[in-house]
C-alpha cells in the first residue's frame, strides 16, 4: 500500500465537483500528501469505487453533490451513499473524508463548494488527514 490518498469524485455536477476538488487538492498539497483522482458517474457509485480500491490507498475522500428534487430519490441516494461509506470505513479501518454535499438547490451547492467560502472539499480532506494521524 502506498501513502497516497484517493479522491473519488462524482462528475454529475461538474462545476460543484471542480470546486470541491480544488479545495481538497489544495489542502492535500499544503500538507504534503500525494493523491490521485478518479471519477464516478454519480454519488451512488462512489462507495463501489472506494471499495474496489480499498487496499491501494492510505485514505479516501468522497466528493460530489446531491440536490433535492421532487421525489424520494434524494433521500435514497443520500442515505445509502453515507451508510455505505461509513460501512467501508469501519470494515477496513480506513479514513474516508465525506465531501458529498446534500443541498436543497444548486445555489446552496455553489456556496458550499466555493473554494473561497464554505468549501466542503477542503473540510473532507482535513477530516481524512486528521484521522490518518490517529491510526
Amino acid at each position: 500500500m502506498n501513502n497516497k490518498i484517493l479522491i473519488v469524485a462524482s462528475n454529475y455536477y461538474k462545476e460543484i465537483t471542480d470546486n470541491l476538488i480544488e479545495g481538497s487538492t489544495k489542502h492535500l498539497k499544503e500538507n504534503n500528501f500525494e493523491y490521485e483522482i478518479i471519477f464516478s458517474p454519480g454519488c451512488f457509485e462512489i462507495p463501489f469505487l472506494i471499495n474496489k480500491n480499498i487496499n491501494d490507498y492510505k485514505g479516501f475522500i468522497s466528493l460530489g453533490c446531491i440536490i433535492r428534487g421532487e421525489t424520494y430519490h434524494f433521500e435514497v441516494i443520500s442515505n445509502q451513499c453515507g451508510r455505505k461509506l461509513m460501512d467501508i470505513s469501519l470494515n477496513y479501518n480506513k479514513p474516508i473524508g465525506f465531501g458529498i454535499l446534500t443541498c436543497d438547490n444548486y445555489d446552496q451547492a455553489i456556496v458550499r463548494s466555493d473554494p473561497n467560502k464554505k468549501n466542503k472539499g477542503k473540510e473532507a480532506a482535513s477530516a481524512c488527514l486528521q484521522l490518518l494521524v490517529n491510526i
